[in-house]
């Protein structure tokens, strides 16, 4: 049975906005113990927004399991800036390029994320992107919107229209 516990002073509190690889954006909702074998572990409850879908990540070793702090307000001047005009130099060899693309995409670092897309959008504006670059591509996308939905501002609604625009457009041919 679960316990529910206080938070302790930690890098994260009760309703703060966080990102589980894979899953997505989740709110803690508190920490709890749980016995693991013949100990007990304290985990912080993460909850996902528009789902029944809750993770537990260890309290001691929350980087390990891939939870990281959700972007805020104070950062999204930087994103849009990356969004507008930055690049990675990524290979032109699919073969190469797509283990950089994969592990980008798989980190979900939102830095990384919008370099990505940034180059992305360029590629597929000059000459249209290949299928399994246009899948990174697109997933690239929905992981920073998902991101920046929670956010709010003037910052937050051009990166979500900058995003929408990169979703929809076409390649010229």
């Amino acid at each position: 049975m679960l316990k529910s516990t206080a938070l302790q002073h930690g890098a994260f509190q009760t309703g703060d906005r966080v990102v589980l690889s894979p899953y997505g954006v989740g709110v803690i909702g508190g920490t709890c113990c749980r016995p693991v074998g013949s100990q007990t572990y304290t985990y912080y409850e993460i909850n996902f927004p528009n789902s029944h879908s809750r993770a537990y990540v260890p309290v001691n070793t929350p980087g390990q399991a891939g939870m990281r702090a959700a972007l805020t307000d104070l950062e999204l001047p930087e994103l849009l800036s990356k969004l507008q005009k930055s690049t990675l130099g990524l290979p032109r060899q699919w073969s190469v390029r797509q283990k950089i693309v994969t592990d980008l995409v798989a980190g979900g670092n939102p830095h990384e994320l919008a370099a990505l897309i940034c180059e992305f959008k360029g590629w597929n504006r000059d000459r249209g992107l290949p299928d399994l670059d246009r899948q990174a591509y697109r997933r690239a996308i929905k992981l920073l919107q998902q991101e920046v939905r929670g956010l709010n501002g003037k910052w937050a609604q051009q990166i979500q229209l900058f995003l929408e625009e990169a979703w929809n457009e076409s390649p010229i041919h």
